[in-house]
């Protein structure tokens, strides 16, 4: 019995680990946590109160999921006080290599939704009243507040774009829950467009396309996070139009998020793109400093954490790609700070956070390879994110995460998921790939705007450097 608990521990934790994603996973779970399998039981031991009341409050129910998924049974969540997982461990902790993963997670954020309770969803993580409002995104979220306010939507669609983590699906799940609150009864739904397809799919094989439909157009506020998934996809973007135009019909409202314009979205069709052009388009920007330290303070906050100005204001001048980046980093100081019992201190985030920022922080950012790329192949960024693998597109995106390994200290990881959340693996073999053409320099063959083309691959990374620096 001891042997079966000990292999289902480890599945157990790897599982989380795959579940909540490795960053989240090296910080609160690796070497910070020590399992215990009982018949009843799992127990988590753990340094202090607040890693455990963190990991309660944010990912006990992955654990759930994970133990019943592992072990086949409902099983009770103990946590007990170990003292001796603090100290000399913590740095080993946060700076080790994380845990390899098969696949690449989704935004934890986006909950995979049954079809039979979608209307009666339970308030989404995010909330316009926790949103942090500055210059680069007051338009945006003057638009979410109108779209509450207003019962007959003012504009349809409101469509969000915008790159990596700043704050397109805050402002979608943040509309959802306030049209809830300030309309009792109103039915909304928030899901990916990737979990839009998925349930399509599973509609047309269980032959419930009609209840599909139903449950789709009768909303009043229909949110879809990632729409740029639809592209190239002709069947699913015929289902979204019908869907979209029956609830703007209807007066309802439809909002949406994505990485690139309409316009730049490849193989998107027509119809779609000219309704999504005729509602209200606004791109959203990474964050200025003054909105960094305004989100960098509201975090330490809802973490209960005391983090001293000169603090705030270091993190937020050195990360500023995006808001992700800036928790991680907070996350990551305020773990080491906990498991060492220790006051945060300017000396204390300047060393912890070191490689943090070095990687964080590259000369040229993935934005600015991804719209070289794409210009020079003759495709968009939205092809570079997508599940496209033609040759062009192929060859487009093993450039794009080559240079985006060989200029910036982005781990393989971080380039896929900036890249449309990508496997590792997938990376590995795009850098491989673009090593083996430049070492024999290969002449690389694709179909741009003017036709057929034939280069060196030394000369393609010579006009790509050139384009990026």
């Amino acid at each position: 019995m001891q042997a079966t608990f000990t292999d289902e521990l480890g599945a157990i934790d790897l599982a989380i680990a795959e579940r909540i994603g490795e960053q989240k996973y090296r910080v609160w779970f690796k070497n910070s946590t020590k399992l215990d399998l009982t018949d009843d039981y799992l127990k988590i031991g753990v340094p202090n109160h607040f890693i455990a009341n963190w990991i309660e409050a944010h990912f006990l129910n992955d654990i759930y999921f994970v133990l019943k998924k592992v072990t086949g049974k409902e099983k009770k969540v103990a946590f007990n006080i170990e003292p001796s997982l603090a100290g000399s461990q913590r740095k080993t902790q946060l700076d080790s290599q994380a845990i390899q993963v098969q696949r690449s997670q989704n935004k934890t954020t986006r909950s995979r939704i049954n079809p039979e309770t979608w209307a009666k969803q339970s308030p989404l993580k995010l909330s316009l009243e926790t949103f942090v409002v500055g210059a680069k995104n007051q338009l945006a979220y003057n638009a979410a507040k109108a779209v509450v306010g207003e019962e007959k939507s003012p504009f349809n669609p409101l469509f969000l774009h915008g790159g990596y983590g700043v704050g397109k699906t805050h402002l979608l799940q943040g509309i959802c829950n306030e049209s809830a609150k300030v309309r009792p009864g109103v039915k909304w739904l928030y899901v990916s467009a990737e979990d839009f397809a998925n349930q399509y799919v599973l509609a047309l094989k269980t032959q419930k396309l009609d209840a599909f439909r139903r449950r789709f157009r009768q909303m009043d506020v229909l949110a879809i996070d990632d729409i740029h998934f639809l592209a190239s996809k002709k069947a699913m973007q015929e289902e979204f139009l019908h869907t979209f135009n029956t609830i703007d019909l209807a007066g309802k409202q439809v909002v949406l998020a994505s990485d690139a314009h309409p316009k730049m979205i490849g193989k998107l069709c027509e119809s779609l793109v000219n309704r999504f052009v005729s509602g209200m388009v606004i791109k959203m920007e990474a964050p200025d400093l003054q909105t960094r330290c305004k989100i960098c303070s509201q975090k330490a906050m809802a973490m209960n954490r005391s983090v001293p100005d000169s603090v705030i204001e270091y993190i937020a001048e050195k990360m500023h790609s995006n808001v992700r980046e800036l928790e991680g980093a907070l996350l990551k100081l305020v773990a080491f700070s906990s498991l060492g019992n220790e006051k945060i201190t300017l000396s204390m985030a300047r060393s912890v956070l070191a490689e943090h920022i070095s990687r964080s922080d590259p000369i040229v950012h993935t934005s600015d390879i991804e719209s070289t790329v794409a210009t020079f192949f003759g495709i968009t960024p939205a092809d570079i994110h997508s599940s496209k693998k033609d040759r062009t597109v192929s060859l487009a995106r093993s450039f794009s995460m080559y240079l985006a390994r060989k200029y910036t200290k982005m781990s393989f990881p971080e380039i896929g998921r900036a890249m449309g959340n990508k496997n590792h693996a997938t990376v590995i073999l795009a850098c491989r790939k673009i090593e083996d053409f430049l070492s024999r320099n290969a002449e690389v063959k694709w179909t741009g705007p003017t036709g057929s083309r034939l280069v060196k691959a030394k000369e393609i990374l010579s006009q790509l450097i050139e384009g990026v620096s």
